[in-house]
C-alpha cells in the first residue's frame, strides 16, 4: 500500500506538472496564436486566368498554380488514399491524435531523431495555412493549439476541403485539382486509382518522391499508400495489384492553353493589375473572359503572319543566320547542340543545310530530323540589296543556300519552305459594329520577338484611309456622290505649312472632272485636297473628332486631306465601325466579364449599343423619318433596315429594347452612313462597262477577286514614301482595319521588282495599302466570312435611287453604258437632265469662272 501510494502520488504530481506544462506553454504561444476564425472566409490564391468569349483558355498568370474544388468534386478514393496515408483516424480525434503523438514520441526516444511529426491532416491544415515548415518544438506547440482552435470552429468535411486545395503537392501545383492537371493533364475526376496514389503520396516530400523528377521513388512511395488503402480496407486486393503494377506515366503539363493570343492577353493582365493590384489580381483567382472569338483570333493571326512572310519574301533573301562549318562538318550531335540553342519563332525552325542539289537542298532541324527544301520553296530568294532592290532570281539552289549554312524555315502544305525572321511590322484588329466588342486583335507578327502592341500603341499616319470621313463630312455639307470634283492638278499651292505644298496623284495621272463615287473609289488624291477645301479644315477637324480621331493628332493643314495624322489602328476600325452600323460611334471594349474563384461575376461590360433612338436621331434623320419622305416611291423602294445586336461570340444580353442600355453617339446620319458605304463597295468592285471600254476598277480591286461576295466595303491606304499601309474594311457583322510598315518610321516599305520565279498573280511595283496590307485584310475577312450568307445592306428611309449620266453626273434618259442608277438623299438628287445643259453637249462651260471654282 505504501508503495501504490507513492505511485498515485507520483502520477498525480506528474499529471498535475503536465497539465500546468500544457497551460504554460498555451499561454506562452497565445500571442503568436492567430486568428483560426479566417478559415471561414479563407481566400485560396490562385492564378489569373484569361478566356476568349467562346471559353478558350488564353493565358494563365501567378506563381501557384490551384484549381479550387468542393469536397464533393474530389473522387472518393482520392480523399481515402490522403486519409489512409496521411491521417487514418482523422474522423476519430479532435484535431490531435494522441496514438499518434506516443508513437512519434516513443521512435523520437528510441533512435535519437525526429523522424515522424505526428501531424494529423488538421495539425498540416493548421501549419499550411499559419506556420512554417520548420520542425521546431515551438512550431509544433503552435501547430497543436491552432489544430484544437481549427477543430471547434469547422466541421470535418471542411477541415478536408481546405486540405486538399492548400496542400502544396510539387511543380507549383498547390491542391489537388491543380496537380492532376500538372502531372496528368486530366480533370481529377478523371484519375486512376494508381494517379490517385501518386498525389496523395506527394505531401510527405513533394521533392524527392515527385513523379517527374524521381519516377522509381514515386513508385515505392505510391506503393505504400496503395498498401495503406488496402490495410484499411479502402480498396480490395485485386484493385491493389492493378494499381501497384501500372507505370508511373507522369509528365509535365503546363497551363492547357487551347488559344495563343498574347497581345490581347497582355491587355487583359494589364487592366487587371491597374484595377486590382498586382498582388490580388495574381492570386485572386479571378477569371477574365474577353470579347475576342478564337476562330476569329485562329484566322486573324493565320492571316497576318502570311502576309507578313510574303512581304518579307518578295522583298529578298538576307542570307543565312551562321555559318557553322565550311569544309568538314562537326559530329551531328553538336550541329543539333547548335541548333537547339536557338528556340523556334512562330512557324520558323532553325536547320543546317547538310545537302545541296541542283533544285533542292536537305536541311537538318533541330529535332534531329532530315527534310527536303524543293525548288519551289526556295526560288523566291532573289538577294535582298535594299527595301527598293532585288538581285537576280535564283536558277538553282546552290545559288541561294550552301552546305553548313545555319537557315530558317518554315512548314508548308505539304513541304518545306527557305524563310527568315521578318523585319516589317503588321498589326490588325477586327470590331463587332453593334456594340465594338474586339473580336481580334493582332499587335505584331510575335510577341516572342516583340511585346509593343502596335494595335493601341502605334501612331502611324492614316494615309487614304482619311478619305472616307472627309468624303461624309462633305455630304452633310450638300455634296452627292455624283458631284464632280476636278481631278486636275492643284495651282493654288497650301501655303499654311511654311513651304509651296503641291499635293499629287498617285500615279501622277490626271482625268479632269471626275464623279465624287470615282475619286473615292480610287483614291484620287487631288479630289480629295479639293473636297478639304470645299468643306473647310475647321470643319473637318471638327467632325473627324466626332469619329473619335483625338483633335491634337490632327494636322491644321491641307495635308490632313491625304491622312498626314497619326492614330492607332484601334482609332481606325472603331471610326469605320460608323459606316458599318448607321453612322454610330461605338466605344471599343475588349473584356466581356471578370469572374472571381467561385464563378461570381463582379465585373461585366456596359458596352455602348448601335441602337436607333430618339436621343441618338440628327436633324437630318428626323428629316427621312418624316411623312413626306416616307412617301416617296424610287426605283430601289427605300426601307428601314434595323440593326440588330450581333450574337456572334457574344454571350452577353445586350438588346436595343433594355431600357438600360447605353446608345452609341451618332456621328453622321444613316443616309450617309449608307451612301459613304455603297461608294466604299465600289473601292472593290469598281464601276462602268467594260464591254464598251468605260469599266474602272478601285484601288482593291485584288479584295473581289479573293472573297467574292458583294456586302464587303473598304478602303486603302498609303502614306507618301510608303511608309505606312493600310485597309480597313466592312461588311455588317465584322470591320477589320490591317496596317504593315516599318517599326521605324523612316524606313520606306519600299518596291519589287517583277520575279521570273515566281506566280502571274505576284506583287510587283510599289508597295502599297492595296498590296501591302490588302491581302492580309483580304485573306482574313475570306475566311472570317466564309459559309455564312451576305447581308443585304438595304437604303434606309430618306434614299432615292435615279439614273445619271455617268460623265456629268446629271439626270439621263439613256439606258446604256452612259448611265448608271445612284444614290441620293432625298432632295439633292439632280433637277436637270445631262442633255438640257448647254446646245453643244459641253456643260463644263461657265463664263467667269476659273476652273479652280467650277470644280471641287
Amino acid at each position: 500500500m505504501k508503495w501504490l501510494k507513492r505511485i498515485l502520488i507520483a502520477v498525480f504530481s506528474l499529471a498535475l506538472l503536465g497539465i500546468i506544462a500544457i497551460a504554460g506553454a498555451y499561454f506562452y504561444v497565445l500571442p503568436d496564436l492567430p486568428d483560426v476564425t479566417t478559415l471561414k472566409t479563407v481566400k485560396l490564391q490562385t492564378p489569373l486566368k484569361i478566356y476568349s468569349s467562346d471559353g478558350k483558355l488564353i493565358s494563365q498568370f501567378g506563381e501557384k498554380r490551384r484549381i479550387p474544388l468542393q469536397l464533393s468534386d474530389v473522387p472518393k478514393p482520392l480523399l481515402q488514399a490522403f486519409i489512409a496515408t496521411e491521417d487514418s483516424r482523422f474522423y476519430e480525434h479532435n484535431g490531435v491524435d494522441p496514438i499518434g503523438v506516443l508513437r512519434a514520441a516513443l521512435v523520437m526516444i528510441t533512435t535519437g531523431q525526429k523522424r515522424q511529426g505526428a501531424s494529423t491532416i488538421t495539425m498540416q491544415v493548421a501549419r499550411n495555412f499559419f506556420l512554417t515548415r520548420d520542425k521546431k518544438f515551438i512550431r509544433k506547440i503552435k501547430e497543436i493549439f491552432i489544430a484544437l482552435h481549427i477543430e471547434q470552429l469547422l466541421t470535418k468535411d471542411e477541415i478536408l476541403e481546405l486540405y486538399v486545395n492548400r496542400i502544396y503537392l510539387g511543380q507549383r501545383a498547390y491542391g489537388v485539382g491543380a496537380a492532376a492537371q500538372v502531372y496528368y493533364g486530366k480533370d481529377v475526376q478523371d484519375l486512376t486509382l494508381a494517379e490517385m496514389a501518386v498525389i496523395a503520396g506527394l505531401p510527405k516530400a513533394p521533392s524527392t518522391v515527385n513523379p517527374i523528377t524521381s519516377p522509381e521513388r514515386a513508385m515505392a512511395r505510391r506503393n505504400v499508400v496503395l498498401r495503406r488503402m488496402l490495410d484499411v480496407g479502402y480498396i480490395t486486393q485485386n484493385e491493389y495489384q492493378t494499381a501497384a503494377a501500372a507505370p508511373i506515366t507522369a509528365k509535365y503539363h503546363g497551363a492547357e492553353i487551347d488559344l495563343y493570343a498574347p497581345y490581347i492577353s497582355e491587355m487583359a493582365r494589364d487592366y487587371m493589375v491597374q484595377k486590382y493590384g498586382e498582388e490580388e489580381a495574381y492570386t485572386g483567382g479571378y477569371n477574365v473572359y474577353t470579347t475576342i472569338n478564337s476562330d476569329l483570333q485562329q484566322k486573324a493571326q493565320k492571316a497576318l503572319r502570311n502576309n507578313v512572310y510574303a512581304y518579307d519574301e518578295r522583298h529578298g533573301y538576307r542570307g543565312p543566320v551562321a555559318v557553322l562549318w565550311t569544309n568538314t562538318p562537326p559530329p551531328q550531335s553538336e550541329i543539333l547542340d547548335t541548333l537547339r540553342k536557338t528556340d523556334p519563332l512562330q512557324e520558323l525552325q532553325p536547320a543546317a543545310v547538310v545537302k545541296v542539289e541542283d533544285k533542292q537542298a536537305d536541311v537538318l532541324l533541330a529535332n534531329g530530323h532530315t527534310v527536303t527544301i524543293p525548288w519551289q520553296g526556295l526560288n523566291w530568294a532573289r538577294s535582298f540589296i535594299t527595301d527598293r532592290r532585288q538581285g537576280a532570281a535564283p536558277k538553282s539552289a546552290a545559288d541561294v543556300v550552301k552546305i553548313g549554312e545555319q537557315i530558317w524555315v518554315r512548314p508548308m502544305a505539304d513541304s518545306w519552305q527557305l524563310s527568315q525572321v521578318p523585319q516589317v511590322a503588321s498589326a490588325m484588329v477586327s470590331l463587332d459594329p453593334h456594340d465594338g466588342a474586339i473580336r481580334t486583335l493582332v499587335g505584331g507578327f510575335s510577341f516572342t520577338q516583340s511585346q509593343y502592341n502596335r494595335v493601341v500603341q502605334a501612331k502611324r499616319q492614316l494615309g487614304s484611309n482619311i478619305k472616307p470621313f472627309l468624303y461624309a463630312t462633305a455630304l452633310e455639307k450638300g455634296y452627292t456622290l455624283a458631284t464632280l470634283i476636278n481631278n486636275a492638278p492643284i495651282n493654288k499651292p497650301d501655303l499654311s505649312q511654311g513651304i509651296a505644298w503641291r499635293p499629287k496623284n498617285s500615279p501622277d495621272v490626271y482625268g479632269g472632272p471626275t464623279r465624287l463615287r470615282v475619286g473615292l473609289a480610287q483614291s484620287v488624291n487631288v479630289m480629295a485636297v479639293r473636297t478639304l477645301r470645299y468643306i473647310g479644315l475647321d470643319a473637318a477637324i471638327d467632325k473627324l473628332s466626332q469619329f473619335g480621331f483625338d483633335p491634337s493628332d490632327l494636322n491644321r493643314n491641307e495635308s490632313l486631306a491625304l491622312g498626314s495624322p497619326s492614330v492607332t489602328p484601334l482609332q481606325v476600325v472603331t471610326a469605320f465601325s460608323s459606316f458599318a452600323n448607321g453612322g454610330l460611334l461605338l466605344e471599343p471594349y475588349f473584356i466581356e466579364r471578370v469572374e472571381d474563384a467561385y464563378a461570381k461575376t463582379v465585373e461585366r461590360a456596359e458596352p455602348t449599343l448601335a441602337c436607333d433612338t430618339p436621343a441618338s436621331t440628327t436633324e437630318a434623320e428626323s428629316l427621312a423619318a418624316s411623312p413626306a419622305a416616307a412617301t416617296v416611291t424610287t426605283l430601289e423602294q427605300a426601307a428601314d433596315h434595323p440593326m440588330p445586336v450581333t450574337d456572334i461570340g457574344n454571350n452577353l444580353p445586350y438588346t436595343c429594347e433594355n431600357p438600360q442600355a447605353r446608345h452609341a453617339k451618332r456621328v453622321i446620319s444613316k443616309q450617309i452612313a449608307f451612301l459613304i458605304t455603297d461608294a466604299l463597295k465600289s473601292v472593290i468592285w469598281g464601276g462602268g462597262d467594260w464591254n464598251h471600254g468605260t469599266g474602272w476598277n478601285g484601288t482593291a480591286w485584288r479584295a473581289a477577286r479573293v472573297i467574292k461576295r458583294h456586302d464587303i466595303a473598304g478602303k486603302t491606304g498609303t502614306t507618301n514614301e510608303s511608309r505606312d499601309t493600310w485597309f480597313s474594311g466592312f461588311n455588317p457583322s465584322l470591320v477589320t482595319t490591317a496596317w504593315v510598315g516599318f517599326d521605324d518610321h523612316s524606313r520606306e516599305l519600299g518596291r519589287v521588282a517583277w520575279n521570273p520565279n515566281g506566280a502571274k498573280d505576284q506583287i510587283s511595283g510599289a508597295e502599297s495599302g492595296a498590296k501591302t496590307a490588302g491581302p492580309a485584310w483580304n485573306e482574313f475577312m475570306h475566311d472570317a466570312l466564309e459559309g455564312t450568307p451576305e447581308i443585304s445592306i438595304t437604303p434606309p428611309p430618306g434614299i432615292v435611287s435615279v439614273r445619271i449620266d455617268l460623265a456629268t453626273g446629271k439626270l439621263s434618259r439613256k439606258n446604256d453604258y452612259t448611265s448608271d442608277f445612284e444614290y441620293f438623299i432625298q432632295g439633292t438628287e439632280p433637277k436637270e437632265y445631262a442633255n438640257d445643259s448647254t446646245e453643244d453637249g459641253n456643260i463644263f462651260l461657265d463664263s467667269g469662272k476659273s476652273s479652280e471654282e467650277l470644280f471641287h
